[in-house]
This record gives C-alpha cells, structure tokens and sequence, in this order.
C-alpha cells in the first residue's frame, strides 16, 4: 500500500484527489494539509510514501516544503501537482527535491500511475514539462554523464530511435504511433536502453540523448 499525503490550499481540490485515488486499491490518503508549514509537520507525523504538493500556497509555499521535506526525509517522494507550467516554477522545485512534476489537468488514471512510479523512484512530467526541464536543469544535477557509456554502441537501430524520440519528450503511447509499434514493445525498448546505458529513468535518457542527438542521427 503506498501511502500519499495531500498539499494543497483548496479543500475542494483536496476532497477531489481524495474521491478520485482513494478508489485505488494500492494506493492510501493518509492526510491532507493545506500550506507547507502544515504538509512538513504531516510528514513528521504519518510519514507518508508519497507527498502530492501544490506550489502556490499561504504561510509556506509548496518549493520551501518540498526543500525542507527533501532535506528532512530524503526517503519520502514529493510529486508535485500544480496548474502552473513555468520554466522558472518547474526548475526550482526540481531543484529543492521533487521527483516528478503534473499539471493538474492529468487525467486521475495517469494521476495513479505517476504516484506508483515515483514511489519506486521514477521521475514523472506532465507532456511539455521534460523539455523545460533538459532546458533549465544542468545534467550534472540529474547525475547525467557527457561522456558516452560503455553500452551505447550496444544500441540497436530501433533502440536508437526510440531513444531519439524519448528525447523530445515523446510517451510511449506516441513513440508507438511514430514507430509503428506496440506500446508492449515500446517498454521494452525503454528498459533495454535503460539498462545498456545503465541510468536511472527516462528523464536521464532524455537528458542523454539531448547531449548526443548528432551520434544519434548518424547511420550505423
């Protein structure tokens, strides 16, 4: 069961998540808060797996809590779930310790989804926000090396074109469209690069493949 703790100052966004992952069987709201000062003294409390963060919040906004609660308790996820899609907004809550960052347009089902991935340590983003974060996070902040792995001459051609359009910040439902392939397939693809160029998540493969999108394009 993981459990989530919700950050955000509307109590009827609140009620709403609540409805909406409480009928998950996996997951559990365990608290609400509704500023950061609240969210930090929560954690304290239930120690949740989860935190679902908000931004723009009274008394503690929602990148001062993420800091704190990233400092305090490093094992514990902070996603935030925001409407604001800034580059400045983005950056600087990556930059205090979220792991992954929605627009609360996300449909509940990706919703659910992205709270299991970051739980395992995933880094998730709403479509649009991975391109402001290759733009305004350095790679070395992602642990993201410039020089080429071992594995990279591994890739196969499809692996490299898969990867290319992991790079635009393209989903698998997308990639699979563009390819002309199942999204079975996809993943699969995803896991194999992963693991040949041996990083952590598709935000790392992203930022990768910006650095060497020339190699990429050259025929084998």
């Amino acid at each position: 069961m993981i459990r989530v703790l919700l950050v955000d100052d509307q109590s009827l966004i609140r009620q709403g998540l609540n409805a909406l992952l409480e009928i998950e069987p996996d997951l559990q709201i365990v608290g609400e808060a509704e500023n950061g000062q609240m969210a930090i003294e929560q954690v304290k409390a239930l120690q949740p797996d989860v935190v679902l963060m908000d931004l723009r919040m009274p008394v503690m906004d929602g990148v001062a809590a993420t800091r704190a609660i990233s400092q305090q308790f490093p094992k514990i996820k902070v996603l935030v779930l925001t409407t604001f899609d800034t580059d400045e907004y983005v950056a600087e809550a990556l930059r205090q310790g979220a792991i992954g960052y929605l627009l609360k347009d996300t449909p509940s089902e990706e919703l659910a989804n992205a709270i299991r991935a970051v739980h395992k340590g995933y880094s998730q983003f709403s479509p649009g926000i991975l391109q402001k974060v290759i733009a305004r996070v350095p790679i070395q902040s992602l642990s993201v090396t410039p020089e080429l792995p071992p594995g990279f001459t591994d890739l196969t051609p499809r692996e490299r074109e898969v990867l290319k359009l992991i790079a635009t910040g393209a989903s698998n439902r997308e990639i699979a469209q563009t390819l002309y392939i199942s999204e079975g397939t996809v993943k699969n693809h995803v896991t194999s690069i992963l693991g040949r160029l041996n990083l952590r998540d598709r935000t790392q493969a992203a930022i990768f493949a910006n650095s060497i999108l020339p190699l990429l394009s050259q025929p084998d």
